[in-house]
């Protein structure tokens, strides 16, 4: 079944301030709701007019006082089909959806992993989400990591989050428990960029683009840390990669935690918990940003799950059982 073609309708007026600015840095400036790019193809397509007249040139220089009218069909962005998978959905409304990842769910298809993700669920649950690039989706987590996501219902509202996102506004905070005890919080700067042999993985590098972590100590453990994470950037694997690189690589993780570490004496149960986690033990537990109508500060939170509470009590009781330096 085919979609409804979503039409888009703008007008506004230039001011004497626009006089000499180029249409498309024009538009840029009446439309900050629309990307640069979607607004320079409007152009090229003969959607834009000025006081009454098509222009197609993105340069054309500008006089101010002038109308401006805009009108384009929003194409439909994505092949792929909606999936009737079941989204837990903390927050909804016309511009935006906050849902609760569970683990073992790919965000975006991709080689493996055709369909069956998140967007495939998001095209089920909002149709019209097809004509938004990647279906909305701003940011991502990865595979095995829990927790809270944003996605944009509309296009103005996800240019309005990638501004957030780009200008370090959002705020996106972790739990997750690492290898050793760490004495206290800190963070981690240091440039991320592509494992010089092992391309499919990330690495911190010397030419890397700009990561930084923040965290701090919510438990400690005698062989292990509950953690607070705050991102300051949002690079690929980023808590993963930060945190082996600070030698406390996160329990669980498959890529770079390497080999398990059972503490000295440790009980079968607290044995068992360790050995049986099978994903990075990461859950995105709190996002906050400012709405991209209303611009009101919003807040959400997601509780631990229960793989990872069994987790942390499998090794506070070991802790509890051998003392916070019995190692």
């Amino acid at each position: 079944m085919t979609q409804p073609e979503n039409t888009v309708k703008l007008e506004a007026n230039t001011g004497p301030h626009h006089y000499g600015m180029r249409l498309d840095q024009v538009l840029a400036d009446l439309f900050p709701e629309y990307s640069r790019s979607k607004l320079k193809s409007w152009i090229l397509d003969g959607n834009v007019m000025v006081d009454g007249d098509v222009l197609t040139t993105p340069k054309h220089k500008m006089l101010g006082e002038e109308y401006i009218q805009i009108a384009a069909i929003m194409e439909v962005q994505i092949s792929s089909k909606p999936q009737n998978i079941e989204l837990d959905i903390v927050y909804e409304d016309d511009a935006i959806l906050v849902i609760n990842k569970p683990a073992d769910l790919v965000v975006h298809p991709g080689a493996g992993n055709p369909d069956g993700t998140v967007l495939n669920a998001l095209l089920s649950h909002v149709p019209d989400i097809d004509v938004v690039p990647r279906a909305g989706i701003v940011h991502r987590l990865d595979k095995d990591t829990t927790g809270l996501m944003v996605v944009a219902k509309t296009v103005p509202a996800q240019t309005h989050l990638v501004n957030q996102l780009q200008g370090r506004v959002m705020s996106r905070e972790y739990e997750a428990l690492a290898y050793g005890t760490m004495v206290a919080g800190g963070i981690v700067d240091a440039p991320i960029g592509r494992h010089p042999t092992k391309r499919t993985l990330m690495a911190v590098r010397e030419f890397g683009k700009p990561a930084v972590t923040h965290y701090r100590v919510m438990e400690k453990f005698r062989a292990h840390t509950h953690l607070r994470l705050k991102l300051e950037t949002g690079r690929t694997h980023q808590i993963r990669v930060h945190m082996a690189h600070v030698k406390h690589p996160l329990v669980g993780d498959p890529v770079y935690g390497g080999r398990p570490r059972l503490p000295k004496g440790a009980s079968d149960a607290c044995v068992n918990a360790l050995r049986s986690f099978q994903r990075q033990a990461l859950h995105a537990a709190q996002l906050s940003l400012f709405h991209p109508e209303t611009e009101e500060w919003m807040t959400w939170q997601a509780p631990l799950p229960a793989d990872m509470v069994s987790l942390i009590t499998a090794v506070r009781e070991d802790t509890a059982e051998h003392g916070l330096d019995d190692v």
